[in-house]
């Protein structure tokens, strides 16, 4: 096995080039360095005739599987913020480009989605055409939680979920399970965490990587998937589906039942602010092409980072707050600004969705 560096393992045995995460102690977050290296690797392999397939996974401490990739590596956003250090601009365009990449990868590409699977790690594992779950799946994109929103074209799939659970996941950040994650279209395929190195190994068996092989090999593994409860997708839509944050949350509050109040207490722990850019981005994603949804989102982080409208600098920034908050001083005791959802003016939300590049200067500007 050959390394590009310590953190992105990789060989090609068969026709398949395989890759392993390993960064295990932080739970394999990203960063620039991996970004890099894995785009390296996915380049060269496209255009490698000899490699027929592409398979990824995580590790944990105890060795291969076991936590797929928990995101980017936040700490690292937090010290930028901070510092005024302009790297994360690079990260974000490179890490976007890398997103388009594997959505639009010409060859078979396979994500085993075993453990922890947020934020980055559905970036580089949602444009999977395989995507693996397993009983140990606990899949998100839990942003707003750290005043930021769903990135890593999180927009563009989330919103493709059914009816309104792309608003749901997005504004709440909650967890799913391998089932669910199946139902809501966000995996494939559910297996038992003991068959993993199984498929793994066997892939490398293949004659053929074609779909139908592919799938058949899969299917030998998978285990049977619980449907989605009906009545929870009905309380998703009726209230994720209303026009604006704040009538999502008010028609939660005036609702006694359970689901409704401790939905409507997390909204409320939320950064008020991102909570309104987010759905903003997920309704707008809806109707968006891939790239330009990820043109939009390079957009919005940028303003993320440095809010210029709002008159504030990076270290006051939403983001730097939530990660405070969450991360570093674990007080889980944001200070957010607005601190509530109905101070949260349109002139403070549709500038995150203005670009600050002319189109022919955007970052993103080749992703087609």
């Amino acid at each position: 096995m050959s390394a590009l560096a310590s953190e992105v393992l990789a060989e090609v045995r068969g026709q398949v080039g395989f890759i392993t995460l390993n960064r295990p102690a932080a739970l394999n977050a990203l960063t620039l360095q991996m970004i890099r290296d894995l785009t390296v690797c996915l380049l060269a392999w496209r255009d490698n005739h000899q490699v027929q397939g592409v398979a990824i996974r995580g590790s944990n401490k105890a060795g291969p599987f076991g936590a797929f990739c928990a995101g980017g590596d936040i700490r690292f956003f937090y010290q930028a913020l901070l510092s005024g250090d302009p790297s994360p601009e690079d990260f974000f365009t490179e890490e976007y480009t890398l997103n388009h990449l594997i959505h639009t990868y010409p060859k078979p590409y396979i994500a085993f989605m075993d453990g922890v699977v947020m934020g980055g790690g559905m970036g580089i594992s949602q444009g999977a055409s395989h995507r693996l779950v397993t009983p140990r799946t606990k899949m998100a994109m839990p942003e707003t939680s750290i005043g930021l929103f769903p990135d890593v074209a999180g927009g563009y799939f989330l919103s493709r979920c059914p009816g309104h659970v792309g608003e749901w996941l997005a504004l709440t950040g909650n967890t799913l399970t391998a089932d669910e994650a199946v139902a809501l279209g966000l995996a494939d395929q559910n297996i038992g965490e003991a068959q993993q190195a199984d498929v793994w190994h066997a892939l490398a068996q293949l004659e053929s990587l074609d779909h139908a092989s592919l799938d058949a090999l899969i299917a030998t593994y998978s285990v049977a998937v619980s449907p989605f409860d009906t009545r929870a997708r009905d309380q998703i839509d009726q209230y994720f589906g209303k026009a604006s944050v704040l009538s999502i949350v008010q028609a939660l509050e005036a609702d006694p039942g359970d689901w409704a109040q401790h939905t409507s207490q997390q909204l409320r722990q939320r950064s008020p602010l991102m909570l309104h850019v987010t759905l903003e981005q997920i309704r707008r994603a809806r109707q968006m092409a891939l790239a330009d949804e990820l043109r939009m989102e390079r957009d919005m982080v940028r303003h993320c980072f440095f809010p210029a409208h709002l008159g504030r600098s990076a270290a006051q920034t939403e983001t730097a707050e939530g990660v405070r908050a969450l991360v570093i001083d674990k007080d889980k005791q944001p200070k957010w600004h607005p601190a509530r959802i109905e101070d949260v003016t349109p002139e403070m939300v549709q500038p995150f969705f203005d670009s600050p590049w002319a189109r022919h200067s955007h970052p993103l500007r080749d992703l087609t």
